[in-house]
């Protein structure tokens, strides 16, 4: 396949699973995974057109993808996909936890309904993911959640519930490297500052005040946070593991 990144066979053979990745992040992550030679299994929710076009984009392109419906909120449907994969491969290598969800609000209007959502989706979904690849996982195998730098840093105000959520992967990461070291298993935490997607466009007045607080004042890519996504899941991570990694150009420092 391909490609313009300089490790074009780095995941050969590997089979990926990578939530919520139709579109922006997750659709970079899932590219790059690809055109370093992954076969991708995916998940998204709504978005049927674009991930049956990610499908066909990687094939045309001579990589390997495919993509199933799955609500990351659902724990038997998110469960019930990666079992899937892991039945038809014979195995998983590297599992990345992408889906998430951003709901905002005041805390006098931010609705529990709304609160559970997050946790639902930015934690509990994790959790049910991990658990589900892990038996399917051997020495060598890696986990990559994608959490955020409001973990650390949260400038504006109606965004406590994200911001607690993103908090909560990263003490299940160091958590987790305890309990998967002794298997050869690594997991780490990527942390992505604003990054420039169809809901977070680089441009407009909310973009130029977060570009304020920055060290380097623009939106990062996708393929920018794929690129360490795909770092993380080669062997010349092995000795990464509960580690928080930051790619925010400066908006926690």
């Amino acid at each position: 396949m391909n490609t313009t990144n300089h490790f074009p066979l780095r995941h050969a053979e590997k089979i990926a699973f990578v939530t919520g990745g139709s579109r922006g992040i997750g659709a970079a992550i899932v590219r790059r995974l690809a055109s370093e030679g992954a076969t991708v299994a995916f998940t998204y929710q709504r978005s049927a057109d674009e991930a049956q076009s990610l499908v066909q984009e990687i094939a045309a392109a001579g990589g390997k993808a495919l993509a199933l419906q799955a609500d990351a909120a659902d724990a038997n449907a998110l469960t019930g996909a990666i079992g899937k994969v892991a039945a038809q491969f014979g195995r998983l290598d590297i599992l990345v936890n992408n889906a998430g969800v951003l709901l905002m609000g005041a805390i006098d209007d931010f609705s529990l309904a709304d609160f559970d959502q997050t946790v639902a989706v930015n934690v509990r979904a994790v959790f049910v993911a991990i658990k589900a690849a892990v038996p399917h996982m051997s020495e060598g195998g890696r986990i990559i959640n994608i959490g955020s730098t409001n973990a650390h840093r949260m400038p504006f105000a109606g965004a406590a519930a994200y911001a607690m959520s993103k908090s909560a992967l990263s003490g299940l990461t160091q958590g987790l490297s305890r309990d998967l070291g002794p298997r050869g298993i690594t997991i780490n935490n990527v942390e992505p500052g604003p990054v420039a997607t169809d809901m977070n466009p680089p441009t407009g007045d909310f973009a130029a005040v977060m570009h304020g607080l920055m060290a380097l004042p623009r939106h990062g890519s996708g393929e920018e946070v794929a690129g360490m996504v795909a770092y993380l899941a080669s062997s010349e991570a092995a000795f990464v593991t509960g580690a928080g990694l930051k790619i925010d150009g400066g908006f926690a420092a």
